[in-house]
């Protein structure tokens, strides 16, 4: 079952980067009705090139390696003794829907903008707490 979980994100993920995160009536940075990991990151690497490659770090390569690790994990290619490693990318990619929850906190607070979460984001929640779920009973299975 968690193998199968598991796959099911190798999916879900690159869903949840295209799906709207939030919508913004104004926001100068991005200039979008409806923003995404992906439109975000595009908006940023135009401006900020270090910080979008930490962001792109987070949202992108640390929840997706860590479902990939996880998968060998399960298929047995792969050692459980690299479970750990696969832990700390789980919560280097949390980091990043903090971020984003951060983000509209502040934007709604000053009052720069209307801005209300999207389904994306629920989804992009959903995922990186669905693999953090699954590593942390993987140690279980694993051994089996």
């Amino acid at each position: 079952m968690l193998r199968l979980a598991n796959l099911a994100l190798l999916v879900a993920f690159p869903i949840a980067w295209f799906a709207p995160l939030m919508r913004a009536g104004f926001l100068p940075l991005f200039g979008l009705s409806q923003i995404s990991v992906i439109s975000g990151l595009q908006s940023l690497w135009g401006t900020d090139a270090p910080l979008a490659l930490v962001v792109t770090t987070f949202a992108i390569f640390a929840p997706y390696l860590k479902t990939l690790g996880l998968a060998l994990v399960h298929a047995g290619l792969l050692s459980p003794r690299t479970l750990p490693a696969l832990h700390i990318l789980g919560k280097l990619a949390m980091a990043d829907v903090f971020l984003i929850a951060l983000y509209i906190v502040v934007v709604k607070g000053v009052g720069l903008a209307h801005v209300e979460p999207a389904w994306g984001l629920y989804l992009f929640t959903g995922c990186i707490l669905a693999s953090l779920t699954i590593s942390l009973l993987t140690p279980d299975t694993a051994q089996r």
